[in-house]
């Protein structure tokens, strides 16, 4: 199951001089990700690095921002996808400090602060959900409501004409069985649309 986290949480390594500073912060797309990160080089303007990593909406990104190849964007990257992660960015900004570490060295020190960060991160559980559109004989409102209720949908609409028109959000997970019982239920009188 894929999880995000609630908020930003950071984490500051020193190793040998140098400072890794890292963030990793629920995130919506690419785009937004870019604009945290031209904040970051702005605000820390003397560090040597702002590199990252992004698990949004589909969209991955792995920036070594001038580090050799492979050993800061990609190591972080794989934090989070080994973690499961989804909507977040992970940011280490680094301050050189003048002893160079080497390629293994790099690819701990920048695994190590995005690690650490996530453990000072709420971690929850993506759950997809699906919208459905009904149309039910007054009737069967009451038993509707009963059954979204138990099934932990959410009503969003309710309209009432020629019959009551419902729609409503609940988990991926429960929607087989939902529609099952509420056409058994409703002996076909249950009538399922795309749209409301």
């Amino acid at each position: 199951m894929p999880y995000t986290i609630a908020t930003p949480a950071t984490f500051e390594l020193s190793i040998k001089k140098s400072r890794f500073i890292c963030c990793v912060q629920p995130m919506t797309d690419r785009a937004a990700a870019q604009a945290v990160v031209a904040g970051l080089k702005a605000q820390h303007q003397g560090a040597a690095h702002v590199c990252w990593a992004l698990l949004a909406g589909g969209q991955s990104a792995a920036v070594d921002d001038g580090e050799p190849s492979g050993t800061a964007g990609r190591p972080m990257l794989d934090v989070l996808r080994h973690q499961d992660l989804e909507g977040v960015l992970a940011t280490v900004v680094r301050y050189f400090g003048g002893v160079k570490l080497g390629a293994g060295g790099l690819v701990r020190a920048y695994t190590d602060s995005v690690a650490r960060a996530l453990l000072g991160a709420e971690r929850i559980a993506i759950v997809k959900s699906r919208t459905l559109h009904c149309a039910v004989p007054y009737a069967l409102e009451g038993l509707l409501r009963r059954e979204l209720e138990a099934a932990g949908a959410i009503l969003s609409d309710v309209a009432h004409g020629d019959a009551v028109r419902a729609s409503f959000t609940l988990p991926q997970t429960g929607v087989d069985a939902l529609v099952a019982r509420l056409n058994e239920a409703g002996h076909g009188r249950v009538l399922w649309f795309d749209e409301a």
